[in-house]
């Protein structure tokens, strides 16, 4: 008998990538060109040239085995290696080869840290904050474990720490971050994390075990206003940074990020390794060898990711000019607006007749929202904004 619980994930297929195969079919019929497709958060600029040359370098000078062999379980030594001396430089933490894990991509990432830090079938539980990413759902709950969302702090998307407190309990082992946040684009604050550890410190104390802070970070790189984004580690020691160079460097289909173990947190020395053991179970064995080796020679550099803060302006002035409410993002590529109703869905649907794609912002803990992935060329932005008012026009006015 074939497993009942996937099967009925069959009725339950992601939001996002439902409406971007309709995008997809929709430009078949009328050119996509002409098509305002807000779904996918797929970055839009190339790689940095000196990955392609990195990738063409290898393939030219190095060996077939050395390039195409399989990786080790834990990563490449050597890009572990460059990993830790990178973010040791960069956060002021004492990262060694021994605290990094390699993984495909940040969702691989949170996959084994979620495991690592819970014990299926005892109750475990792990609290994450809406607005959130919708795949944390299965991410955890097919790990055996419980997530618990924190109503979202919609007037600036911020934590809801009265909330959070409220939910923490004897059975949380671990709180799931994502800042950047996709989809609402806030970045939390240097006083939103220090409150965040601070808590979850009195409450380790309080209930006598650990409590890890799983900090999802692909938008790390892509942050407004020539500020930077406040690195979570650095104010928890139990802390797994899960990260992802998809993003960064413009790489999403080669699927390669890492864990980052806090050099202080408990068990530090022997979290990578227990990933290993975890990536037997689940059929993750072995992150892919090339991409690996190619970002390590890259491991600083991003693409040009100036264009998401042009678009961002450009739709945030845009959508408040229209009467919408927004909390300005201060990175990613997404926007996240309240709809000008309360049923999101009927928005989006209404939406849809003008060829703008949205994202209904339920799956994501906020009824009433909706995400605009705007990670387009800036012309479509363009294009798109007096779309946007002509329907505003006639549905809203």
């Amino acid at each position: 008998m074939i497993n009942k619980k996937i099967k009925e994930r069959l009725s339950q297929k992601s939001v996002i990538r439902e409406l971007a195969e309709y995008a997809t079919a929709r430009g078949k019929e009328i050119g996509y060109e002409n098509v305002f497709d807000f779904t996918l958060g797929n970055p839009s600029v190339p790689c940095p040239a000196g990955y392609n040359e990195a990738v063409i370098d290898m393939h030219q000078t190095m060996d077939s085995m050395s390039l195409h062999g399989y990786s080790p379980s834990l990563g490449n030594t050597k890009v572990r290696e460059i990993v830790a001396d990178s973010i040791a430089k960069r956060f002021g933490l004492p990262y060694e080869t021994k605290h990094i894990f390699m993984t495909s991509g940040a969702a691989g990432a949170i996959a084994h840290a979620v495991r690592a830090v819970t014990n299926e079938g005892e109750g475990d539980e792990i609290i994450t904050f809406a607005p959130f990413f919708p795949e944390y759902m299965p991410y955890v709950n097919d790990a055996g474990v419980t997530l618990k969302v924190v109503p979202a702090r919609t007037e600036d998307f911020q934590i809801n720490f009265e909330a959070f407190l409220e939910m923490m309990n004897p059975h949380v082992m671990a709180v799931l971050i994502n800042s950047p946040n996709n989809p609402s684009g806030v970045v939390y604050s240097e006083e939103t994390l220090r409150k965040l550890a601070s808590i979850m410190t009195k409450k380790q104390a309080e209930y006598g075990h650990e409590i890890f802070l799983i900090s999802d970070e692909p938008y790390r790189e892509i942050v407004f206003d020539g500020k930077k984004c406040p690195y979570p580690a650095a104010f928890y020691d139990n802390t797994l940074t899960c990260y992802s160079f998809s993003k960064s460097l413009s790489l999403p289909g080669e699927r390669i990020g890492y864990i980052a173990v806090h050099p202080n947190a408990k068990d530090a020395d022997v979290l990578s390794v227990m990933f290993g053991q975890i990536s037997r179970g689940i059929g993750h064995n072995c992150p892919s060898s090339t991409p690996q080796m190619a970002v390590s020679r890259v491991i600083d550099e991003t693409s040009d990711l100036s264009v998401y803060e042009t678009n961002m302006n450009l739709l945030y002035d845009a959508l408040t000019d229209m009467g919408f409410e927004v909390v300005r993002p201060g990175g990613t590529f997404y926007i996240f607006p309240k709809c000008p109703e309360e049923d999101s869905i009927a928005f989006c649907n209404k939406a849809k007749d003008y060829d703008l794609i949205f994202v209904p912002a339920d799956n994501f803990g906020c009824p009433g929202y909706f995400r605009m992935a705007y990670c387009i060329d800036t012309e479509k932005v363009k294009r798109a904004i007096p779309v946007m008012q002509k329907f505003m026009e006639e549905c809203y006015k």
